[in-house]
């Protein structure tokens, strides 16, 4: 599976915000990993990168946060806490059918009310290196397989400085 190694969290930064200018309506994006891996971190780069200037905070309370200033709307779902028959009261593929992005942290946590098309990202840490990632890219869908070539791609020009 397609990896980007990240080393700061300007990296992180300037991946979530390259990956924002390649992403298109109806864009699904599902964030893994463990607590305090970075997903809301990635998210708020990403929102940045979709013009958004209001304060991306994390859904974990609220379950999902609607931002709708930016080029696309964003919405930003948690399913951290919510048991998987709680999920189904969500009505998300609302949010999938709508002409925005949504990024869905712990979409593990209700497969089955994921759309059969998203971008799954793995965000891996390392205890003896804590500023390092692993960003790990896995399409479900032919739209998302472009989408990773195009991402690596374009943040490979970016850190090269072209």
């Amino acid at each position: 599976m397609p990896t980007i190694h990240i080393e700061s969290l300007d990296e992180t930064a300037t991946l979530a915000q390259t990956l924002a200018q390649l992403l298109t309506p109806y864009s699904v994006i599902c964030l893994e990993g463990t607590l305090g891996a970075g997903k809301t971190t990635f998210t708020q780069s990403l929102a940045a990168g979709l013009g958004i200037r209001r304060a991306v905070k994390s859904p974990s309370y609220t379950l999902v946060r609607e931002y709708e200033e930016g080029r696309l709307p964003l919405y930003h779902i948690d399913l951290y806490r919510l048991e998987e028959a709680a999920v189904e009261d969500l009505y998300l593929e609302d949010y999938y059918e709508s002409p925005g992005v949504t990024v869905i942290e712990w979409g593990s946590n209700a497969p089955e009310e994921l759309p059969k098309e998203h971008l799954l990202i793995e965000i891996k840490t390392f205890a003896e290196q804590p500023t390092v990632r692993e960003f790990i890219f896995q399409a479900k869908g032919n739209k998302y397989e472009r989408l990773i070539q195009q991402l690596i791609d374009e943040y490979l020009k970016h850190k090269k400085g072209e």
